[in-house]
């Protein structure tokens, strides 16, 4: 028995080291097609579009329908929808969004899902680096402050509150897909963005395509995040509240030799 202990010691340590090709390669035969869907409609064509929009933006000196969009905001205001606007830019400002994200994540800590929240945090962290980065990159002026409600200083393209907020949702939304929650989270970050966007318009402070970029630079990053997470942490792809599957076929694949 010793000597074929022996012998089972040693052809392990004989076995050679698998290669991250050697690790990977299973996981892109079984799960290629919807990899290469994700990578194209959530990362890749996001980051293309942005990618042409500062380019016309920059090379034409903006859209025409960019104008005539807050020209349109500027005509149709109102003192209810300006106080609704200016509530808007709070909550979803530095002073507000940060608090609620932190306090989510706390919770799915509590809930002991350190990774859906380490993954929520970073989503947004992350699109405020970017967006921040951007900025300084492309330096683009605000809008003339005559056509504005508030006086935004710093740079306009892309929309930060935009950004933010869209990778906050969408953070929000891939959290929490798995649980009963998922779908109605789904609608509400979409809904949550576009109108924190909308009210960047409507105030005057950004330009429509400050905040369509701000959109598409968002949906690339966070879907990248998790992807690269989610393949780390199998834990992402599972209900924060430990529920029953209940998006069946919608997920998205599993890391190799797991199973949900």
């Amino acid at each position: 028995m010793k000597v074929l202990g022996k012998g089972a010691e040693s052809n392990d340590r004989m076995q050679p080291t698998q290669t991250p090709t050697q690790v990977l390669l299973p996981f892109v035969r079984r799960h290629g097609r919807s990899l290469l869907l994700l990578l194209l409609v959530a990362v890749l064509a996001p980051l293309v579009l942005f990618a042409d929009l500062a380019e016309d933006i920059f090379r034409d000196g903006g859209f025409a329908w960019d104008q005539s969009i807050l020209a349109w905001y500027a005509a149709h205001r109102t003192p209810g929808l300006t106080r609704a606007a200016e509530i808007l830019a709070v909550v979803g400002g530095v002073g507000g969004l940060p608090v609620i994200t932190l306090l989510i994540a706390a919770g799915l800590v509590r809930a002991r899902a350190p990774h859906h929240a380490a993954f929520l945090v970073l989503g947004l962290v992350g699109a405020a680096l970017l967006n921040t980065l951007a900025k300084l990159v492309f330096q683009r002026p605000r809008p003339d402050e005559v056509l504005a409600v508030l006086t935004e200083r710093g740079f306009s393209f892309p929309s930060g509150h935009a950004m933010a907020n869209a990778a906050f949702g969408i953070a929000l939304a891939l959290t929490f897909w798995r649980s009963r929650a998922g779908w109605p989270l789904a609608v509400f970050g979409v809904l949550w963005a576009g109108l924190l966007g909308a009210s960047r318009n409507y105030l005057g402070v950004h330009y429509p395509s400050d905040v369509l970029a701000g959109f598409l630079a968002s949906c690339a990053w966070v879907a990248g995040l998790y992807l690269i997470l989610a393949r780390r942490w199998p834990e992402l792809r599972r209900s924060p509240a430990g529920e029953p599957d209940t998006r069946g076929g919608a997920a998205l694949p599993s890391p190799a030799g797991r199973t949900d």
